[in-house]
Parts: structure tokens; C-alpha cells; sequence
């Protein structure tokens, strides 16, 4: 009685070390040494934990909030403010704003500040190793882009978070609706507001020019919805009056704004998807083309 949740998150033992990490996956070859790798079981683990968190729950569903995820949305709003206070610079390139570059040299200047600023005081050795993930989340400051590659970033930093005994087990429907729903939020605001193109796209095969995690854990959103099926997401209306609620249709409605032209010729792949009978399906195939990408 009377103890609190920090009172039950282990002490990192004395010989637990942390380190700034490097990019290990520079050849072909490096990926098979990735997949055999402690760190993909644990990156996999923690977004298929995710997924079946999610299952079946609304955005706006209550969940509890803590005071590491109060945290980290002061960090995200601190991210997004810096956008309002970096406007684009007129240039002759209608993409990749340059003024891009500025805003990424704050946060490269102040990143550790921020995660220091989020996890418990014990944990401060971590703050450089856990930094340089999110500076990885937030594109690339050199070609002005953002893919899931930086998406994928995000995730290992909340990983790390978990690992570190910042975020708990019964953070998870804050750590998807709350914190990475606001990431997006402010990843679609770099996108616009700085013209970013995508990186590594797949064009008009691939899933999504900037995202693919809230497809996943979107498509377990909707498992056995009562009446929205795979072939509802193509339906504007339809997409306009649930996306508040549905991780999914967010994503879509955020196409939709984007892009011009039939559905079907600008978002070949989500097109395919929709012809999926049930979301259960739709969820699984989403994991297996994650994991192949």
C-alpha cells in the first residue's frame, strides 16, 4: 500500500551501459545480420504488441495518460511550434523548402535536452542514445524528405522509452492514440508546410509516400466493426465522417487532401486493399508487407 508506479520499475543495473548508436545496415548482406538481431525481435515485438492493443478501439476511446506521455506531448508540441516559428523561405524549387534545414538544426541542437527532459532522472545516462532516434524520426535534413524509414525511427525511440522503464505495459493505447497520433500530426505538418519529398519512394506501388505503422495498427482499429468494411475507405464521405475515431481513415483523408485524380491511379496499393473482404486480412497482409519492407 501506498507505493507508487516508479516504486516498481527495476533499477538498471550497474553495468548496464548505453552508447550513441551507428548505422550497422549499409549492404545487402547487413540485413539478414538485422533480422537475426535482438534489437528486429524487440522492434517487431513492440509494434505487434501495439497492434493487438489497438484491436478493436476508437481513437477517442478513454485510456489512462501518464506523466511520461504528458511529457512527450509537450515534446511534440515543442517540435510543432518551432514549424510556426521556421515559416518555408521563398525559392526557385517548389520542393524541399531549405528553411527546412533550420528548424532540423534545433532540434539537432536541443534534442537531448528534450528526451532528458522526458525520461525519469535516473535514466539520464540513456539521453544520447535515445536522441538520436528521434532525430532520425523527423526526415532528412541533407535531401529534405521523410519516409518510413524516419517513421520507423519514432517507433524504435518509443521502443526505447519501454525498454528503459519510461513507458509501461499499460501505456500502450496512450503511446498509439495519443503520442503517435500527434506525431503524425506534426510529421503531415513538416510535410506541407516544407514541401518534403518522399524518401525512398515506391511511387504509385507503394503502400504510402510517407507512412505505414498507422495502417497497420489503424487496420486493427476496425477488426470487426460492426459496419465500416475495406471497401468503406474509398468512399470519401464515409472517410470524412470517421476519421476522428480510426487511425486508418485519418491516413486516407490525408491522401485525399494531397493528391488529385482517381484514387485508384494515385494509391494503386491502399486501391488493391480496399478489394480485401475483411480488416482481420487487411492487418495481417499489412504485417507480412512490412516485415518483406
Amino acid at each position: 500500500a501506498g507505493s507508487s508506479p516508479e516504486d516498481d520499475v527495476p533499477p538498471i543495473p550497474v553495468s548496464l551501459s548505453f552508447m550513441v548508436p551507428k548505422k550497422e545496415i549499409n549492404m545487402v548482406p547487413d540485413m539478414g545480420k538485422w533480422k537475426r538481431s535482438q534489437a528486429y525481435a524487440d522492434y517487431i515485438g513492440f509494434i505487434l504488441t501495439l497492434n493487438e492493443g489497438v484491436r478493436g478501439k476508437k481513437l477517442t476511446c478513454e485510456y489512462k495518460v501518464s506523466e511520461t506521455v504528458e511529457k512527450l506531448m509537450w515534446l511534440l508540441n515543442t517540435l510543432d511550434r518551432w514549424i510556426d516559428e521556421t515559416p518555408p523561405v521563398d525559392q526557385p524549387s517548389r520542393f524541399g523548402n531549405k528553411a527546412y534545414r533550420s528548424w532540423y538544426a534545433k532540434l539537432d541542437q536541443e534534442a537531448e535536452t528534450l528526451v532528458s527532459a522526458v525520461i525519469p532522472q535516473d535514466r539520464l545516462a540513456a539521453a544520447p542514445e535515445i536522441a538520436l532516434y528521434l532525430k532520425e524520426a523527423v526526415g532528412n535534413s541533407t535531401r529534405i524528405d521523410y519516409g518510413t524509414g524516419h517513421e520507423a525511427a519514432f517507433a524504435a525511440f518509443l521502443c526505447c522509452l519501454c525498454k528503459i522503464g519510461a513507458l509501461r505495459v499499460d501505456d500502450q493505447l496512450a503511446i498509439v492514440f495519443k503520442v503517435f497520433d500527434r506525431y503524425l500530426e506534426v510529421m503531415r505538418k513538416l510535410q506541407k508546410t516544407y514541401r518534403m519529398e518522399p524518401a525512398g519512394s515506391q511511387g504509385v506501388w507503394g503502400l504510402d509516400d510517407f507512412q505505414f505503422l498507422p495502417f497497420i495498427w489503424g487496420s486493427s482499429q476496425l477488426i470487426d466493426h460492426p459496419t465500416l468494411e475495406p471497401r468503406h475507405f474509398v468512399d470519401e464521405k464515409i472517410v470524412n465522417e470517421n476519421h476522428l475515431d480510426y487511425m486508418f481513415l485519418e491516413c486516407i483523408k490525408f491522401i485525399n487532401e494531397m493528391k488529385t485524380g482517381p484514387f485508384a491511379e494515385h494509391s494503386n496499393q491502399l486501391w488493391n486493399i480496399s478489394a480485401v473482404p475483411t480488416w482481420s486480412k487487411v492487418n495481417q497482409g499489412l504485417i507480412r508487407m512490412y516485415r518483406a519492407e
